[in-house]
């Protein structure tokens, strides 16, 4: 639902981002060996990290990312910085923070294609990040969680950066429940709603 609030000239290219943090959250909800895990999200990370400087495999992802991102000024390797906040999570104690600087390199990679920038961005990203991942570990996110909530409060993005931070609005949204919300609900709609129209993530007061 998302990717159709985004400009429809950039809907191709958005996408192929959101293709590449799929392909490694399915990396790691797919795997039982986390060795094995591990090193499939290395080679997805190097191949992204290779596009900078040769042409891509015959691999559709792959391809999306030269044809709809480089030439948009996003790089392999700005995409490959997302693979960390996967990586930790195979590991006996996630770290947080990581988790939540792969989220943050999500928001960064779009911004770039919306071309717009905005310091609370990282923790906006960082709460996406947490809230998805949440079902993939045992400890409890939210006292990471809450002070990127602090910092977000009473922020306003920019028009143009709404349809990415409308993700944020909807992963706070989630962490205030005691269940996951299935998508296509009306009070997430109106979440969204009201994000495109404030720019807020979280409340002033």
């Amino acid at each position: 639902m998302a990717l159709h609030h985004f400009p429809a000239a950039l809907q191709d290219a958005v996408e192929a981002v959101f293709a590449i943090d799929a392909t490694f959250a399915e990396i790691v909800a797919g795997t039982s060996e986390p060795q094995v895990g591990a090193i499939r999200l290395a080679w997805w990370r190097e191949a992204l990290e290779r596009l900078d400087q040769s042409p891509p495999p015959p691999e559709p992802r792959l391809e999306a990312v030269a044809h709809e991102l480089l030439p948009r000024g996003v790089s392999g390797a700005a995409l490959a910085a997302i693979e960390d906040g996967y990586a930790t999570l195979l590991e006996e104690t996630p770290d947080p923070d990581r988790i939540a600087r792969g989220g943050a390199a999500l928001f960064e990679a779009i911004a770039r294609l919306l071309g717009e920038d905005d310091p609370m961005l990282a923790p906006a990203g960082g709460v996406v990040m947490l809230a998805r991942v949440r079902g993939l570990v045992t400890s409890d996110l939210k006292p990471a969680v809450l002070p990127r909530f602090a910092a977000l409060k009473g922020h306003r993005f920019a028009k143009p950066l709404r349809p990415l931070t409308l993700l944020a609005r909807l992963a706070a949204r989630d962490f205030l429940r005691s269940r996951p919300e299935a998508e296509g609900t009306p009070g997430r709609a109106f979440a969204m709603l009201s994000h495109r129209l404030s720019g807020i993530v979280t409340g002033a007061n």
